[in-house]
């Protein structure tokens, strides 16, 4: 296996076990550090082949640099869940939401139009890597297309980047020349 898998797998390793201890202290609300490592390890048996020597080591090493990113907040004997952590998780929940494709398109395209002020420009940012992740066509600056059903997310979004005003979610039938955007999805 080359390098750039090797440390591909590392930096996915590292993410997943941020993501379960995460995800431990979200559930638990308060989790202490005798309670952490037995639970992230059961969960982390599902994320796959890591040395039993040292998962104690990986868990530990993983809520230290959680709590430099401000994400955790070690309090002496327990980790808690910050503001931070709380929005990060969310995101990360949302980047893995996913959208599914039917097997058949029923002829309409969805649009997403945005006018996300300067003051949220981080919100505005995150939503167009969020798009280009989950396969939307940027149409124009603010306007996305995708010729499937993607309302939810959208709906996800909205709510936790908090900017159901600035997102609107419209059905089109027809989109004036789309030859390329068929094209670009593979559509007849």
């Amino acid at each position: 296996m080359g390098e750039i898998e090797l440390r591909n797998r590392k930096r996915i390793r590292r993410t997943n076990t941020q993501k379960v201890i995460l995800n431990s202290i979200k559930v638990a609300g308060v989790l202490s550090v005798a309670l952490l490592a037995p639970n992230a390890l059961q969960a982390l048996e599902k994320l796959g082949p890591m040395p039993k020597t040292r998962q104690k080591e990986y868990i530990s090493s993983s809520a230290t640099k959680l709590v430099k990113k401000g994400l955790v907040k070690f309090t002496g004997r327990n980790y808690e869940l910050t503001k931070e952590g709380e929005k990060i998780l969310e995101l990360w929940d949302i980047q893995d939401y996913g959208l599914k494709k039917p097997k058949r398109w029923d002829k309409k395209w969805r649009m997403v139009i945005f006018d996300i002020p300067n003051r949220k420009r981080r919100e505005r940012d995150k939503i167009s890597e969020i798009f280009t992740q989950a396969g939307l066509y940027r149409l124009q600056e603010s306007v996305w297309v995708y010729p499937y059903d993607c309302e939810d997310i959208i709906g996800l979004l909205k709510t936790e980047l908090g900017i159901g005003r600035n997102v609107l979610y419209v059905i089109a039938d027809e989109i004036e020349n789309d030859k390329y955007l068929r094209a670009h999805y593979n559509l007849s």
